[in-house]
């Protein structure tokens, strides 16, 4: 699927919403992208999975990582597309960690992959955990990048979305008055 098309997906659906939204991350936005509108969709979240994999293939991936709750099914669609095994990290205590039986290690090469990327906090926790059990990651794949984070990896994202985000206490909305929305996974 390519950027044009997944747009044009996002907006029919919805998933671009606007208002005063706070993030996963804590920052305040105007916009957020709620993109279980797309996974929610096989049809969709298919082409989405392979048009990533394709982009990683050569990297020879061999596990696909992402992190819990919005990472998981797009990390098991793009792990199909690889033929790979998909796991997940889940929160203890505020901490990634890899539970059900999951394993990593030294001779694995991971592929992480994220459906929006804003800061990159959530990327940054799956990379260390990915470190953490001496596995290599190849690179960090996404639907869509609303920034361009450096992961000190290669980062590629379907759709470059760059919407703007502001720390609580320079929000202009906020300056406002504007009423908040909280619509993340993870809660500041």
């Amino acid at each position: 699927m390519d950027a044009a098309r997944l747009r044009e997906a996002l907006v029919e659906r919805g998933a671009v919403l606007e208002g005063h939204f706070r993030l996963s991350s804590g920052r305040h936005s105007d916009r957020f992208v709620q993109k279980f509108r797309i996974l929610e969709e096989p049809k969709l979240v298919a082409p989405v999975a392979q048009a990533i994999a394709a982009r990683f293939a050569a990297e020879r991936p061999t596990i696909v990582v992402s992190a819990a709750v919005g990472g998981i099914v797009l990390g098991y669609e793009v792990a199909r597309a690889l033929g790979l095994r998909a796991i997940f990290a889940e929160k203890e205590a505020g901490v990634p960690v890899l539970r059900r039986g999951f394993a990593l290690g030294p001779e694995d090469r991971a592929l992480v992959v994220e459906d929006v990327v804003t800061t990159g906090g959530s990327v940054r926790e799956v990379l260390e955990l990915v470190r953490a059990h001496g596995a290599t990651c190849v690179g960090v794949g996404a639907i869509v990048a609303r920034s361009r984070p450096d992961f000190g990896v290669r980062f590629e994202a379907l759709l470059e979305m760059p919407i703007e985000s502001f720390e609580a206490e320079a929000c202009p909305l906020c300056a406002r008055g504007a009423p908040i929305i909280d619509p993340g996974s993870r809660r500041a």
